[in-house]
């Protein structure tokens, strides 16, 4: 997979994870999705903002 693919697989999941993180830390917020620990929620934040570094540190720093 070249680089360019890769990076926006990466892109892309990043903007997956914090939008589903969003969209059920609202829901959980109306008391719609009350069932989903903050646990679950927190994570989905996490690997987010690991997919977007990864993306960054590949744009910038992995020159190959």
């Amino acid at each position: 997979m070249s680089q360019s693919k890769f990076n926006r697989r990466l892109t892309q999941g990043f903007g997956v994870f914090l939008g589903v993180a969003i969209a059920v830390y609202i829901l959980r917020g109306l008391e719609i999705l009350t069932f989903i620990p903050g646990g679950i929620i927190a994570l989905l934040f996490f690997v987010a903002i690991a997919f977007g570094i990864l993306s960054y540190i590949q744009r910038t720093w992995w020159r190959f």
